[in-house]
């Protein structure tokens, strides 16, 4: 009488052993060949007594089978291999990093921009984005009847000043409240660049939004002039925009400056001949600027009459599209990655 529990345990290891098809076939030709094992148990059934006919005539036939999936299987298994592209590994091939992350084109300009007045000796500050209505307006000479105070012009936020308990706070309109709050903390000689988000409730479209970035610049001493204004932004802006570039000062008016102006450079597109995006005036605004008004001075208690300074002020997102003509600010705001990964 076959054991067919030990015959099952013996083929289970053989074909575990297998590693090849020239093995596998040795294991076929072992248990299924014309003199293998099951040719043998076939033949045992003509000698085996008639209680043991049936017996062995079942188990055969489920080894039988159990063999036939054994080599099936392993069949499956070696055609996957061979459709898989055997690769070899080559410790010595540099391995794929993942890509590496990048600044956003308005940080990159903004700190391009910080970083050339660091250059020039200046410090870059900081200022909180809700600001009080003193800071944002008052003690910038801009009174409660100016039309920068209505609620067309400025974001009010409903909660209360803790220092006052008035309701008077808002988002800060522009970066200039900073201003304020150096003056009131630090004592002359300053050289500040305060860069950050200021809100106004403008109608988002190709130009304006109702948050963009400012940078806004002060340089405080006993002896400034307009003449170091106007010394400081032109190296400014030949480094910005390149040696070539021509620069004009336009009269304006700024409540907190006094005299006031406004930076022009030549269109970098028409080398200043005119065309759209001039205009057809051949300059490009770029900045604010002036000498700080005596009133500003008095706001953070200044003596009167000891100190003079400067102050210029300019939009991130604007220097970004004229440096890179780009023509539409909501470009910076969508996370585009095929326009972000331009820059």
């Amino acid at each position: 009488m076959w054991n067919f529990d030990d015959i099952k345990q013996t083929a289970e290891k053989d074909i575990n052993a297998v590693t090849n098809e020239q093995e596998l076939e040795s294991f076929r030709i072992k248990y299924l060949g014309r003199k293998g094992l099951m040719v043998q148990i076939y033949a045992s059934l003509a000698k085996a007594t008639k209680e043991e006919k049936p017996l062995i005539g079942k188990e055969s036939n489920i080894l039988k089978n159990k063999l036939t999936q054994y080599i099936e299987d392993k069949k499956k298994a070696f055609a996957a291999v061979q459709k898989t592209p055997q690769q070899s590994l080559d410790v010595t091939i540099p391995g794929v990093s993942r890509p590496a992350g990048f600044q956003h084109i308005l940080t990159q300009t903004i700190d391009e921009i910080c970083g050339l007045f660091e250059g020039f000796g200046f410090v870059v500050e900081d200022g909180p984005e809700i600001e009080t209505e003193m800071n944002n307006f008052e003690g910038l000479n801009i009174p409660a009847d100016h039309p920068a105070r209505d609620g067309f012009d400025t974001f009010y936020l409903n909660a209360p000043d803790p220092d006052h308990d008035e309701w008077n706070l808002l988002l800060r309109s522009h970066t200039s409240p900073g201003q304020i709050r150096i003056m009131k903390e630090h004592k002359p000689p300053l050289a500040i660049v305060i860069p950050g988000r200021v809100y106004r409730p403008d109608a988002v479209d190709a130009s304006h939004s109702f948050m963009f970035h400012q940078i806004e610049g002060l340089l405080v001493d006993t002896d400034i002039k307009f003449s170091d204004l106007k010394g400081l932004l032109t190296a400014f802006c030949k480094r910005l925009f390149g040696e070539k570039i021509k620069m004009r000062f336009r009269p304006h008016y700024f409540p907190f400056t006094e005299p006031s102006a406004e930076v022009d450079i030549s269109c970098y597109i028409c080398d200043g001949k005119g065309c759209s995006v001039c205009g057809r005036n051949g300059w490009l605004e770029i900045m604010g600027c002036g000498m700080v008004h005596p009133q500003v001075f008095k706001a953070v208690g200044y003596p009167k009459g000891k100190y003079t300074g400067l102050a210029f002020g300019l939009g991130v997102e604007r220097m970004a599209m004229l440096k890179y003509g780009i023509g539409d600010i909501r470009l910076f705001y969508e996370n585009d990655k095929r326009f972000l990964e331009q820059f």
